[in-house]
């Protein structure tokens, strides 16, 4: 049975089954796929979330986008390489099929299912947070109930009960009307978000009629979201106040790092664009420099955009769901903000074809190896694209987004991310020491670690006991019980590092994998226990349907004797 769970599937025989008449058709070049990075990159994060993350942690936040920017550039070198040694849709969970076998396939196939759908639940419904702003401009009014999820709308009223009005804030107020003016079930107010779920119901369409057409709306939809970036910068320029810089970093790092959830959601996009290998023309070449490429633009982007938006205004007053919006309504400029808010409502949607897009195309992948349900594999005769796993995309991101709250879903994205960040940096080892590495036409810079690896761990240690005397004060003050609950990521990281610094040493492992390991693995020790708690619930649903269907249905019994 062992054997059975940790079968491989070797490179040709993944690229041998993706050529058996998938029917997907070969028509994105690198042009193409930079642009559906950056609409998969720059959507709700940069739109939505980084007001939040500037809120909690201040002007700083600019440093925590370059560190993020930093993982993920590691990251982004492994799936480039492994893109260009598997030139095959499916992502993370084909590269883990490649190095891990078909256990952990399943279990990357299955997280990146949650990070697709999760995110794009995020994108739908900060889309219809600056879509019935942009309405309100223009006199339309959707009622409240029509237009939120039901929590918002729960938690003001409770809120009002226990306070009174006088303690609401504005998004309470609006949550309270919503709550007050709801037509009713019994004792239940009918809430949700009507929009959220409508354009979702839209997008699911146009990726159902074909990826050309799809490519083409995200073209002009890219264009008119850099277009607005760069005129928030350039605009926002004259407004800023250095003062607002001050301090620069008011909660301490604690405050910085609180946000990497919504920062790191802000990156969340690059991999996806690795989902379309079979319908691009040239995927070995062009897959490589798209990743790279569409990083770099957005980190630049990111990283000048947090300056201005702190500038602008103080941090303290960016708790908002539409900052870029928000900041120029601030400063008095009214029709800046008027501009945002219609472009605002165009530049996500672009984000939301692109995950619409990815979600699919893995459980079709995942299909065809035989893990799932035949009917996901099926490709529509006329349109070419994964016909019922698009149908089926569309259901599962549209409820949720008319019910769920948007902070329910970031921190959940994040923690199925990091996890395929992980798996696909450590495939990257893998494949060097198999000679896998060979046969690639895109390789990670490969630096010695045999000695780096153990000494960066010493003067990581080094550093905690001469700068990190508080640090190591709270945990030895911390009992037992509270350091298994809270911080046994923080275990795991620091077993991890001591593991592959000895690994490191014998197998001379490149340095650059094991640093976005490292990193990932860091940021991904800074997410609450909730969320972990949500997503180790989800993987064990995963297994359970992994044994009853896909374990006998694996196409790779019939090789295994």
């Amino acid at each position: 049975m062992m054997n059975k769970l940790f079968r491989k599937k070797s490179v040709d025989q993944i690229i041998a089954d993706a050529q058996e008449g998938t029917g997907l058709a070969k028509v994105l070049g690198v042009r193409d796929l930079v642009s559906l990075g950056i609409a998969a990159i720059v959507g709700a994060g940069i739109f939505s979330t980084i007001g939040l993350a500037s809120y909690e942690g201040g002007p700083a936040i600019s440093l925590l986008f370059v560190f993020v920017a930093f993982a993920c550039v590691f990251t982004a070198l492994a799936y480039a390489q492994f893109a260009s040694t598997v030139p095959v849709s499916g992502s993370a969970y084909t590269y883990a099929y490649v190095a891990f076998g078909e256990l952990f396939a399943w279990i990357i196939g299955w997280a990146l299912v949650l990070e697709y759908a999760v995110s794009n639940t995020v994108v739908a419904i900060s889309w219809s947070q600056y879509f019935v702003s942009m309405l309100e401009g223009f006199g339309i009014n959707i009622p409240k109930w029509l237009a939120m999820a039901p929590g918002y709308a729960i938690d003001a009223h409770e809120k009002f009960l226990s306070t009174g009005m006088d303690a609401l804030s504005a998004a309470d107020k609006v949550g309270l009307h919503a709550y007050l003016s709801a037509p009713r079930v019994g004792d239940v107010p009918i809430i949700f978000d009507l929009p959220a779920g409508l354009i979702t119901v839209l997008v699911t369409w146009l990726v159902y009629v074909g990826i050309k057409e799809s490519q083409r709306a995200s073209n002009i939809m890219v264009a008119v979201k850099i277009g607005i970036i760069l005129l928030v910068i350039a605009g926002g320029m004259f407004f800023v106040k250095p003062e607002n810089w001050t301090p620069f970093m008011p909660n301490g790092v604690s405050g910085v790092m609180g946000s990497v959830a919504a920062v790191f959601f802000a990156f969340i996009g690059f991999d996806s664009i690795s989902t379309t290998a079979e319908e691009c023309k040239n995927p070995q070449r062009d897959l490589p420099r798209a990743m790279i490429l569409c990083l770099v633009i957005c980190t630049i982007l990111y990283v000048a955009i947090t300056l201005v938006l702190t500038g602008m205004v103080n941090y303290t007053n960016l708790n908002v769901k539409d900052p870029l919006a928000f900041v120029f309504k601030y400063v008095g400029f009214d029709q800046m903000a008027g501009i945002v808010s219609i472009t605002s409502v165009v530049a996500i949607t672009s984000a939301l074809v692109v995950y619409q897009l990815a979600q699919p195309r893995i459980w079709m992948t995942m299909s065809r190896d035989g893990l799932l349900w035949k009917k996901f594999a099926r490709v529509h005769p006329k349109y070419k694209t994964p016909s019922f796993a698009t149908i089926v995309t569309g259901v599962v991101v549209a409820v949720p987004s008319l019910f769920f709250k948007m902070d329910f879903f970031v921190d959940l994205t994040s923690v199925g991310t990091f996890f395929a960040f992980i798996l696909v940096c450590a495939g990257v080892l893998y494949m060097d020491y198999a000679g896998l590495s060979a046969k690639s036409k895109f390789r990670v810079p490969y630096i010695n670690g045999k000695y780096l690896i153990g000494l960066g761990l010493i003067a990581a240690w080094v550093i905690l006991y001469r700068y990190g005397q508080d640090t190591l004060k709270e945990w030895i003050e911390l009992p037992w019980l509270e350091i298994i609950e809270h911080k046994s990521l923080i275990v795991v990281f620091w077993l991890v590092w001591l593991i592959l610094a000895v690994m490191g040493f014998k197998y001379r492992f490149s340095l650059l994998p094991v640093t976005g390991i490292l990193i990932n693995l860091y940021l991904m020790s800074q997410l609450g226990a909730s969320n972990w708690i949500i997503f180790l619930i989800w993987l064990a649903i995963g297994l359970v349907l992994y044994f009853i269907y896909g374990y006998k249905h694996s196409k790779l019994n019939k090789d295994v004797r």
